[in-house]
């Protein structure tokens, strides 16, 4: 007998469900709809790739849509930004990139309507009065004086509005709907304000635009999107929008859905707290891997299907959570395990001589390129009489339980031979300039030596075969003990957020690579070359991640 598979659907997937059996719409339709004012980042990866994911899932249609209604803080910048985002993330919108902008003369007329059916008013009260008017959550506000004006008056003045002929900020146009409202959304909310800005796509062809709760739904409608999926904090607005796409008159409304956003732990992800950084220099661009934006994280090096597991992992809900960074750590290694290149670098190098092998030979040994997986094949690597170890690796006074080299002890270089310490050098400062020892040539690896074993296995990098590398090591832009914000709403900045190491070496096999190529570094972590800072001679390598983590995968 055939088990029925079980498919777990989260509650959007339901009310998707449940919408297409009683007929309501024919075909989904989804969008993501970003404000260009900023980069992109992980909270946004969770509604591109939900909305996205829904569309594939019952064969409909995903759009990119910007909400470019503010021209003060949009950018071309930032709307190239997010369309490399997208793309890079392997959301495939359908037809070209859409713009709230390209809808202007639609929602105009639509205001116009509003003001025909007596549903919209012009209002010469000032911002500050309209919000001493608006009242409170437990009192109810009062009506402009304005409010009465006749639907005549109303559509001249609009007009003028238009034409250009009041000054920013003199007047508005609200809708009308009940100033007593419980929903202060409701209490007839601005829809359109006197702005002379120059638009990045529209130019200076308006000096007035429509707020954000006004042309949202109505660019939903005209696109013909079936679920409008948005996060929780539009809970209290969907009363607004459907009033909209009601009152505009629209024959197959969309329906607003709201799902929890993304909060991680430790983590900056606020727009406005990222564009301080970025304007004060305190990070490297909205792109600086100590960030979460999109670009800061595909620069660091973690990959499409490394975010796309995590917002698995994360699911669906409709309640604000918290999840650990380290989740997102745990899928970045699981991607790169089976995938990158293992090689050996040495980032804090101090010189081991092997005293008895042949001054000025060169033998080429043989390294899997992953361990994980031999399919990916294996290199070479020259060994020498001079070699680069760790600095860690040696101790003059050794603890309990090291393994490593110490005078007398017997370590495996890797892929190579037991080495034997017999002594060391040290600068006038009593720091380790050099460790000497010598190599057993019966040990050699895969020859099947068996003769005795070593508890301690380093490796290494030959001296005069090696290249030369600087290296980026991140931890935590924010202090994980004390929190992200201090009492006063400052960030509380990790000062030991970046580390760059100039002195590291690396085997040349890194040579055949490109910028944005991952590796694994023998027993120091996951990095990629940078591609912003990296040359074809210089690279520049950003730790994507250490190799170990206490995360583990909650029990099913």
């Amino acid at each position: 007998m055939n088990k029925e598979e079980i498919v777990s659907k989260n509650f959007i997937e339901k009310i998707i469900d449940t919408d297409l059996e009683e007929g309501k719409y024919e075909k989904i339709a989804t969008r993501f709809p970003p404000e260009p004012n900023g980069y992109l980042h992980i909270g946004h990866a969770k509604s591109i790739l939900l909305n996205y994911g829904l569309a594939k899932k019952y064969n409909g249609t995903f759009n990119l849509r910007f909400d470019d209604t503010n021209p003060t803080k949009e950018k071309t910048e930032f709307v190239e930004s997010i369309i490399a985002d997208v793309e890079w993330l392997g959301a495939k919108y359908d037809g070209e990139v859409k713009f709230a902008s390209n809808y202007f003369q639609d929602m105009y007329e639509a205001a116009v309507l509003l003001i025909k059916k007596g549903k919209a008013y012009v209002d010469d009260l000032s911002a500050e009065q309209i919000r001493e008017y608006r009242g409170t959550l437990t009192e109810p506000g009062k009506e402009s004086p304005y409010r009465s004006r006749t639907i005549e008056e109303n559509l001249d003045l609009f007009e003028r509005m238009k034409n250009g002929e009041f000054p920013d900020g003199s007047k508005v146009l609200r809708a009308k709907i009940d100033m007593a409202s419980s929903n202060i959304n409701m209490r007839d909310p601005v829809i359109y304000r006197v702005a002379r800005m120059t638009h990045h796509n529209t130019g200076d062809q308006w000096c007035i635009y429509p707020m954000y709760d006004f042309a949202h739904p109505i660019e939903d409608a005209i696109e013909g999107i079936t679920h409008s999926i948005c996060t929780l904090e539009f809970e209290d607005h969907r009363p607004l929008y459907d009033w909209v796409v009601h009152e505009v008159g629209y024959e197959h409304p969309p329906k607003q859905i709201e799902f929890a956003k993304l909060y991680l732990t430790n983590v900056i992800t606020g727009k406005r707290y990222i564009k301080r950084l970025v304007d004060e220099g305190i990070v490297d661009g909205w792109d600086d891997p100590r960030l979460v934006t999109i670009a800061a994280l595909r620069r660091r090096g973690f990959t499409p299907q490394s975010i796309r597991d995590f917002m698995d992992l994360v699911g669906v809900t409709k309640s604000n959570s918290s999840n650990d960074y380290a989740m997102l750590e745990y899928c970045i290694r699981n991607d790169l395990k089976p995938k990158a290149p293992r090689v050996m670098a040495v980032l804090d190098p101090i010189k081991l001589i092997i005293d008895n092998y042949p001054e000025g030979e060169v033998e080429y040994l043989d390294a899997l390129n992953n361990m994980e997986n031999p399919e990916l094949g294996h290199h070479q690597i020259a060994f020498e009489k001079e070699l680069w170890i760790e600095r860690e690796d040696f101790m003059e006074e050794p603890p309990k339980k090291y393994f490593r080299l110490f005078p007398g002890n017997e370590v495996r270089l890797m892929n190579a031979y037991f080495v034997k310490c017999t002594g060391f050098e040290k600068d006038e400062n009593g720091n380790v300039t050099a460790v000497h020892c010598t190599y057993d040539p019966e040990t050699k690896s895969g020859t099947g030596f068996t003769g005795r074993k070593v508890k301690g296995t380093i490796h290494w990098v030959p001296a005069s075969h090696c290249k030369k590398v600087t290296v980026r090591l991140y931890e935590n832009l924010v202090d994980e003990e004390k929190g992200v914000y201090n009492d006063d709403g400052s960030l509380n900045l990790n000062p030991n957020s970046l580390t760059v190491v100039d002195q590291c070496y690396i085997e040349p096999f890194i040579e055949q690579y490109h910028a944005g190529d991952s590796f694994q570094f023998v027993r120091n972590g996951y990095f990629c070359i940078d591609t912003k800072d990296s040359t074809d001679y210089d690279p520049v390598f950003n730790r994507i991640v250490s190799l170990k983590s206490s995360f583990k995968l909650p029990k099913k």
